[in-house]
């Protein structure tokens, strides 16, 4: 709003903002960060890969197409060779095969369990902050509890209640562990919201609650939760691989995932580490990838660490 002063009077002219101008400001930031652009790159080549797995695997994940080799020879692990590119592992299944299909278990797992603590947590933040008083004081009391718990010792510890670990308890397990995480930010960011003019002039005019809460301050405060998101994401990645090299993933191992990989490799480690370095390395440039890709948003998106 600008003061246009024409002889001895002002009027108030509007200047309006061109649609989606902070939009591209936002995205040009985040273009001129290199460690988004790595991070993006990252994360789009490995849902590529972990999207078209079946189609790019060149053979079975599961059929022993090697074993033969594994009989007939001293050696227990098939080297590379013509249609195996990295060789095979212990019971001669392609190695290439089993980590592109892997990927793909990995993001389910990982997409599935960040999306059950995201709304788990939002559920948890929203009620905190739009009733406050002792529905908050309990809610945050909880969280307080859970938090005060180590997150790799309370997914193991949840994951172990279950007589037959598979890939659901690795999601179940995990997405727990998030919740906390998300009802923190989710309640500061309605609480925020509260006291806001637009939220304040919804009520003045005598809209419902409801509408107020779903149509004016959810929306407004989930950006934060959704930066979170993507962060969090790397952490049950790593978490879901810790899980399933600890035996508290999917035990059928027709369906590889990079932590069940690692956790199978560990007793041919010393003679065959590339059995257990190949996973390891998947594990660690996604997660750097997607760690990356959300601290970059988080430093743009907010003021106080922008750049």
């Amino acid at each position: 709003m600008t003061f246009v002063r024409r002889g001895d009077a002002q009027t108030l002219q509007a200047q309006p903002k061109p649609a989606g101008r902070s939009t591209t400001r936002t995205l040009h930031r985040l273009l001129r960060q290199p460690a988004f652009l790595v991070g993006s790159a990252i994360t789009c080549a490995f849902v590529i890969l972990a999207v078209a797995a079946p189609l790019l695997a060149p053979h079975d994940p599961s059929a022993p197409l090697l074993l033969d080799q594994v009989r007939a020879q001293a050696n227990p692990v098939p080297g590379p060779q013509e249609g195996f590119v990295l060789g095979g592992d212990a019971a001669g299944r392609d190695l290439l095969s089993r980590l592109l299909v892997g990927a793909r278990q990995t993001l389910i797992v990982g997409v599935l369990a960040t999306l059950g603590g995201l709304v788990g947590g939002a559920a948890l933040g929203i009620l905190a902050g739009v009733f406050a008083g002792k529905v908050d004081t309990f809610v945050m009391r909880v969280v307080d509890v859970m938090l005060a718990i180590p997150s790799l010792l309370m997914a193991f510890s949840i994951a172990a209640l279950f007589a037959r670990p598979n890939e659901w308890t690795l999601i179940i397990a995990i997405a727990v562990v998030q919740i906390p995480v998300f009802a923190r930010l989710m309640r500061g960011s309605m609480l925020v919201q509260r006291g806001t003019d637009h939220v304040l002039a919804a009520r003045a005019l005598g809209v419902r609650p409801g509408a107020i809460v779903f149509r004016h301050m959810v929306p407004n405060a989930m950006g934060p939760v959704i930066v979170q998101g993507t962060l969090s994401l790397a952490v049950s990645i790593l978490d879901a691989a810790a899980l399933s090299f600890l035996g508290l993933g999917n035990p059928d191992d027709a369906q590889p995932e990079w932590g069940q990989m690692l956790g199978g490799a560990q007793q041919h480690f010393n003679s065959y580490p590339h059995l257990a370095i190949y996973p390891a390395l998947c594990i660690i440039v996604v997660a750097l990838g997607f760690t990356l890709a959300g601290e970059s948003l988080r430093e743009t998106l907010d003021p106080r660490t922008r750049r």
